[in-house]
């Protein structure tokens, strides 16, 4: 689920469609949440062998760890990637705003966090922007990731929090209970590497 304070967007005809924010969202805001309303489509679903629906799925998705894509089934779907994002996902089924996004301004993250070995072009408008998301960006990047969200995370208790209600309970509760502690912080690496279940 997105913020509230956002809307979709026309950003141009490379990219489609964009999320915007409608007013001041703060450092260490939750700008989404992976809730119980989100479509998930296991790895081995027929809908990922159609040519018709495969193409839409992958474009509209994320994957999680064991393969499953996983589809927002609201304007969260649109957020686009920037080399010099906004919002960071993280391994509690949230992204958190990792600086202050200004009214007008468009939510973005970095793909390269929820995808691990694939190669995809990217439209960034910086000058410097990666241009393409290679394997190996996941673990070039995670340490940076994990920085900011820690930073971020100190704002947290200070500001708004509308959709932290709709996080999954358990996440819900080891976030709040690192937010109190400083403790048992859940890195991004375990989206990649956490052990067999």
């Amino acid at each position: 689920m997105m913020h509230p304070d956002t809307e979709l967007r026309y950003v141009n005809p490379t990219i489609g469609y964009g999320v915007y924010a409608t007013r001041v969202i703060p450092r260490g805001t939750l700008v989404y949440v992976e809730d119980p309303l989100e479509i998930r489509i296991a790895a081995e679903h027929e809908l990922l062998k159609n040519p018709d629906f495969a193409p839409i799925i992958q474009k509209f998705s994320f994957v999680e760890p064991d393969g499953t894509f996983v589809i927002s089934w609201d304007l969260a779907k649109h957020v686009n990637h920037c080399c010099h994002y906004n919002a960071v996902g993280s391994a509690y089924g949230f992204e958190i705003a990792v600086r202050d996004i200004q009214p007008e301004e468009e939510i973005t993250d970095d793909y390269a966090s929820y995808t691990f070995e694939e190669t995809m072009e990217l439209a960034c408008h910086y000058p410097d922007c990666r241009k393409i998301l290679r394997p190996g960006d996941f673990d070039r990047y995670v340490d940076q990731w994990d920085a900011e969200i820690k930073e971020a995370l100190k704002y947290f208790s200070s500001v708004p929090q509308p959709l932290l209600k709709y996080m999954e309970s358990e996440d819900r509760k080891a976030l709040l209970d690192y937010v109190t502690t400083g403790e048992n912080y859940r890195s991004m690496k375990s989206m990649k590497y956490a052990p067999p279940t």
